[in-house]
């Protein structure tokens, strides 16, 4: 098998993505935090302590690791729709009256969802950035424009983090594929879901809002 195929794919990015999921989750109010607001930065730092010494995704990985991994994002996932509901609960039925702030949370549930997806994203594509990284023979579950057309990238490419959070980011923004084409039915669930909490948090949470400021 080719070196370049067997890379190993950097965890620290994903890892930051946890971290930043955690601070936008600390900064919401309280009446959009499930039970101590301290219960998910704990559930998500004592985990990812003991990821982070492992400083890549190797094909060899133990399975644990990829379990552990989709149980963080799982629990920031149920947090943040959690988290929506909550807003736009308070947003129907309370007397909302300081719309600065609800447009704060808002755009925080709106930029943990955009991260979480992204985080989704990479870990379901192909088996996970483990098999990527020992070049998997898996079908894939996105289909990239360097995919579709060879000669857009280098020989050895494939996609990274990054790749799948812009991905995420198109669609929590457009409501539709704009750069990666879902194949499979856990992608296509996937980018569903991500934009119908977009769209309640983006038409529903923040038209409110600017409605309160006005």
């Amino acid at each position: 098998m080719d070196d370049t195929t067997t890379r190993p794919e950097p965890r620290w990015p994903a890892s930051v993505a946890l971290l930043a999921c955690v601070g936008l989750y600390i900064v919401l109010p309280n009446r959009l935090v499930v039970g101590p607001r301290w219960l998910l930065p704990v559930l998500i730092a004592l985990p990812l302590i003991p990821l982070s010494a492992r400083r890549h995704r190797h094909p060899n990985e133990a399975p644990w690791v990829r379990r552990l991994t989709l149980f963080l994002v799982g629990v920031i996932t149920v947090a943040n729709v959690t988290s929506m509901a909550l807003l736009v609960h308070h947003l129907l039925v309370a007397n909302v009256s300081q719309g600065r702030n609800l447009i704060y949370s808002a755009v925080s549930v709106w930029l943990t969802n955009v991260i979480v997806y992204g985080l989704w994203f990479w870990e379901l594509d192909r088996g996970g950035p483990h098999l990527r990284a020992g070049g998997t023979t898996n079908f894939p579950d996105f289909q990239f424009p360097q995919m579709e057309n060879p000669r857009l990238a280098p020989p050895d490419w494939r996609p990274r983090f990054i790749d799948y959070l812009y991905t995420s980011l198109a669609n929590g923004t457009s409501f539709a594929p704009a750069d990666a084409m879902p194949l499979s039915a856990k992608a296509k669930t996937l980018f569903a879901t991500e934009s119908i909490v977009s769209l309640v948090t983006i038409a529903v949470v923040a038209a409110r809002a600017v409605n309160i400021l006005n």
